[in-house]
Parts: C-alpha cells; structure tokens; sequence
C-alpha cells in the first residue's frame, strides 16, 4: 500500500529531476543565444554587444553551478540507481560542456574586441558565420536529443562533426594565404583563427552531450558503438 507520505516524496523526487531538466534547457537557451551575439558582435565589429557577450558568461557559469549542486544533493539523498542515477550524472557532464561552450562564445567576444576595423575579406567572416551556424545546429540538436532521450538524433549529431571540421581546415589555410600575403594581416587574421577554433570547439563539446544523452538511455559508450557500426559497414 502506498501511503501520502511516500507519494509525496516520489513527487518530490519527479520535481527534482524535472527542475534538473529545466536547468539544463535554460544553461542551453543561453550558450545558444551567447553563440549567436559573439558571431554576430565579430562579423559587425560591435564592441558593445562582445562585451555583453563575456559579461553575461558569469550567467552560464552560475547555472552550471546550481545544477552541479543539486546533482550532489539527490544522490545525497535520494541514493538513485539504474536510469535515474545515469539521467542525473549525465545531467552534471552535460553542464560541464554546455560551461565550455559558454568559455568559447566569450573568447570569441573578447578577440572581437582586439580588432578595430574589418580590413579582412569579407568572404572569410561569412565563412566564420557559417561555421556559426553549424556549431549552434550541432548543440541545437545535441541538447534536443539529450532531452527527448532519441538516440538516433545524438548518433547523428557525432557523425555530422566532421563537417564543422571540414570548414575550420577549410579557414585556416584562407587565413594562412592572408597572413603571407601581407604581414599586415597577421594579427587580425590570428584573432579570427582563434574564434574560429572556438566554433570548431563548440562543435565538439556538443558531440559530448550527444554522448552523454546516448548513455544516459542505454548505459553504453557511443564512440565504442559507432566504431562498431563502421565495422560492420
């Protein structure tokens, strides 16, 4: 027999894991958001807008810190096992990446604030901005495949990552022309390498989390049964 005090701790329990939940979809709503303003703060020089971009970092960072601390206090507490103990430990590896990807938004608003006019192509800063753009589909994706538990999506999300690889090798030797054909172009061209390895990062960091939402479902390691799968091809 189920007594009301033993409901009201089961919902206790399902409100906990629910606000956990919560948590990590707002950390995500605002690494996203802290990636679009720092592309967008770099491809237009506005030196207003990157310095809002690192200030509001401290936000993602005391995000991650209430969903550490509430991840410590249920397994504290609640002593979970099987699927509930993988949902609130991959809760906290999922914080960890979306915190990095927050770091790489905020290095990219402070290079932005290190170049004072836009003496590059401008065919590079539209590279830049799509390699944005595939970046925040890749955690897009991620974070909807970690939150809908579909392992199929955060399979997907691992195999598309050689694609933002694919454009960063693609900038890169762009930037390395640039920069021997006019020293001139050095520094500015290093400060746009660097926020594109930034992006290319982010892309790795949401790999991670597609990671993390594979194992939080079926308690396996994807690299392992990707590797698996190409063998099998």
């Amino acid at each position: 027999m189920v007594t009301k005090s033993s409901e009201h701790i089961v919902t206790s329990y399902e409100d906990e894991l629910t606000e956990l939940a919560r948590l990590i979809s707002e950390m995500g709503g605002r690494v996203e958001q802290a990636i679009t303003n720092s592309t967008q703060a770099l491809v237009r020089l506005d030196h207003r807008q990157a310095e809002e971009v690192v200030k509001a970092d401290q936000e993602v960072d005391d995000l991650q810190r209430r969903i550490d601390d509430m991840a410590v206090s249920m397994i504290a507490r609640r002593q979970p096992m099987g699927p509930d103990l993988r949902q609130i430990v991959s809760a906290v590896h999922v914080a960890t990446d979306l915190e990095r990807v927050g770091d790489m938004a905020k290095n990219i608003g402070r290079r932005t604030l290190e170049i004072h006019e836009q003496r590059i192509s401008p065919q590079l800063y539209s590279g830049i901005r799509h390699m944005s753009e595939l970046a925040l589909n890749q955690v897009n994706r991620a974070l909807d495949a970690f939150t809908a538990r579909d392992t199929a999506a955060a399979v997907d999300v691992c195999k598309r990552d050689d694609e933002i690889d694919a454009i960063y090798m693609s900038l890169f030797r762009e930037f390395l022309t640039y920069m021997m054909e006019d020293p001139r172009n050095i520094t500015d061209c290093t400060h746009l390498l660097f926020c594109a390895k930034n992006l290319e990062r982010a892309g790795d960091h949401a790999t991670n989390i597609a990671e993390a939402a594979y194992y939080m479902v079926t308690g396996k390691n994807l690299p392992v049964e990707l590797e698996r799968a190409a063998s099998e091809d």
